[in-house]
């Protein structure tokens, strides 16, 4: 019995996936119960009267080759949280494990397990250290329940990149016990590199990637999780069919493109210059407190009162997340970085 089958739920171990209809394109489809004519303005490259692949070959392929992966690594979501539920699905089972999330940070992680049932515990970042992982106090906290520990990083809504060695020490130290899950969503926007280099030296990390934010695909609901392929396959048996619709499929084909990817280097460098001066100019604000160093799309910002803060964007027909439900975040606001006019206006609105 290998690691993974010992660590995930048993049931989930036993379970005979559900079977979707072969999928043989070249031959005439009379298995899957499908009408026979496209519906009216229909214009897809494959039909939507038709169901589409339930992993998709030709995305899988593009993918595994924008993110230097081999195939067998790598499972298509609609989106990343698809995924984050996927993994707490398949190794927690309710009212017996638990997670770890490291606040502040993504919601999901949280939501996806208490969903599940299963318990959440939380090892919060170093405020006083900006926001750095507490990899000791992390691993004091796992007891033989915790199945997974999220981490993100960059880290949504800090905007820090966590330490690799850490985060490397901790699945080193997990190792047989735990999946240590990287949710790289905006790794694209840091100048560091993904730690998909590390997973063949550690089985038990797995890293998420996402189309949304660098490639501006948020709409599309296509996200990746790169794991071992044992990993892979488990998930395989639970992940919904046909999951990723023949629409999303025909756009996100042509939008990996090799000459739009050029186009969203370009797109990343606009982004990355536009943080810092934005960030720099909200830094020189009166009522501004502190401005958080960021690696993503995005930065935090600490105000003296952000509820007018909140208020002055909205009179400016602009929105920006308040993060004051975190404890560690009394009068923080995150902003994403939009076009160089969008950003104008808000620090208008703010001065």
């Amino acid at each position: 019995m290998s690691w993974v089958t010992q660590l995930a739920r048993p049931e989930i171990v036993a379970l005979r996936g559900y079977q979707s209809a072969a999928w043989e394109p070249e031959l005439v489809r009379l298995h899957a119960n499908e009408l026979p004519w496209r519906p009216p303005g229909d214009d897809s490259h494959a039909g939507l009267n038709r169901y589409p692949e339930p992993q998709p070959q030709a995305l899988i392929e593009r993918l595994a080759a924008l993110y230097g992966v081999s195939r067998e690594r790598l499972l298509v979501c609609r989106g990343s949280d698809e995924a984050i539920d996927l993994l707490i699905r398949a190794f927690c089972r309710a009212q017996c494990d638990a997670v770890i999330v490291c606040p502040p940070t993504f919601g999901m992680y949280a939501v996806a397990a208490q969903i599940q049932g299963a318990a959440v515990h939380s090892v919060p970042l170093r405020a006083a250290g900006d926001f750095a992982l507490d990899d000791a106090a992390l691993l004091r906290a796992c007891s033989a329940r915790v199945k997974i520990v999220f981490l993100c990083s960059p880290n949504n809504p800090t905007g820090n990149l966590l330490d690799t060695a850490a985060i490397l020490r901790t699945a080193q130290a997990l190792a047989g016990r735990a999946l240590v899950v990287v949710d790289e969503a905006y790794v694209e926007f840091a100048r560091g590199e993904s730690l998909v280099q590390h997973l063949a030296q550690h089985p038990n990390l797995c890293v998420l990637r996402t189309l949304s934010k660098a490639h501006g695909l948020a709409g599309a609901r296509c996200g990746t999780l790169i794991a071992a392929a044992e990993i892979i396959q488990l998930l395989s048996k639970v992940i919904a069919p046909y999951a990723i619709t023949q629409l999303t499929l025909e756009a996100v084909l042509r939008l990996l493109e090799p000459g739009r990817l050029v186009a969203m280097t370009s797109r990343i460098e606009q982004i990355r210059a536009e943080r810092e001066r934005v960030a720099a100019a909200v830094a020189r604000l009166p009522r501004v407190t502190r401005v958080w160093s960021s690696a993503a799309n995005f930065f935090l910002a600490q105000f003296a009162d952000a509820a007018e803060a909140l208020s002055r964007a909205r009179a400016a027909q602009l929105l920006v997340r308040d993060m004051r439900i975190y404890p560690e975040l009394p009068g923080a606001l995150r902003v994403t970085i939009g076009t160089a006019a969008q950003n104008e206006r808000l620090l208008q609105a703010w001065e």
